[in-house]
């Protein structure tokens, strides 16, 4: 369960947006098919045990779910083998000091855009020196952040075989939308580790 729905409930509310030509596209219906087929049996867990098993680590930098994907990714004990470390990097301006992303980038493109999602998950991987970076941005609400609406959120995954992203559509509450927006993060992190192949 995501904030009181099903996932099936979560993920049709997913859109995919085009590929930028440096990163990996992830397929809407290779998603929509590995992660329908699992409804439900996903936790952070079994998340975690793959992680363990495939001896990679990982690092977050999270903006509009405010530490929810770190807070979920350590509550399994022993998450040390694995979680690096995370930045909550709310603002553009820690975007650009902490994590160390373009200042022109997000100029050019805004904070909520795939390109931002990108330079994040590639820039904590390296900082961080994990094998694995993941990061959030969007709008949970109330108020859009012109272009992006409310509910719009890119999530990206760097890794050593190079970066996908995704653009989601959420529809809900603030509350709501950041916990899907987490729940997103955690659910492309899964697929990317064959989560699928574990449970199937």
């Amino acid at each position: 369960m995501v904030g009181g729905n099903t996932l099936f409930d979560f993920w049709r509310c997913i859109s995919l947006a085009e590929p930028v030509p440096q990163a990996v596209e992830v397929k809407l219906e290779d998603f929509f098919t590995k992660v329908l087929s699992v409804i439900g049996k996903t936790t952070e867990k079994q998340i975690a045990d793959l992680l363990k098993k495939n001896k990679l680590t990982i690092s977050v930098a999270e903006s509009l779910t405010g530490g929810m994907i770190c807070s979920r990714l350590t509550t399994i004990p022993g998450s040390s083998d694995f979680f690096i470390g995370g930045i909550v990097c709310y603002s553009p301006r820690i975007k650009v000091t902490q994590v160390g992303i373009s200042a022109s980038l997000i100029s050019q493109y805004g904070v909520v855009s795939k390109e931002v999602a990108i330079a994040l998950a590639e820039e904590i991987r390296k900082r961080f020196r994990t094998d694995l970076g993941l990061s959030a941005t969007g709008v949970a609400g109330p108020s859009p952040l012109p272009p992006a609406p409310v509910g719009r959120v890119y999530l990206a995954l760097a890794s050593n075989q190079g970066t996908e992203w995704k653009e989601l559509n959420l529809q809900g509450t603030r509350n709501e939308i950041r916990e899907k927006a987490a729940q997103a993060a955690l659910g492309l992190l899964w697929l990317h580790l064959g989560g699928e192949e574990v449970l199937s």
